[in-house]
């Protein structure tokens, strides 16, 4: 489960990316209308909170270990 469980963080974390470049592509383009970029930031705030559930989450099933950095 540990390697799959990795594969679908880091697909969510490209996703929440790609979310942040199209909002900032429709603040370029759409000069009047910011419904679509309001969309697509909220959509990156609610992949981002699904992204940091699923690292807690993970890290407490013991899928994903945190390693000691400045330790």
């Amino acid at each position: 489960m540990g390697p799959i469980y990795k594969y679908a963080v880091v697909v969510v974390l490209l996703v929440v990316i790609f979310s942040l470049g199209q909002a900032l592509y429709y603040m370029m383009t759409d000069k009047h209308d910011d419904k679509r970029m309001a969309w697509a930031l909220t959509r990156r705030i609610a992949l981002s909170l699904l992204l940091i559930g699923m690292v807690v989450f993970g890290i407490w099933m013991g899928w994903l270990q945190p390693h000691d950095v400045g330790q």
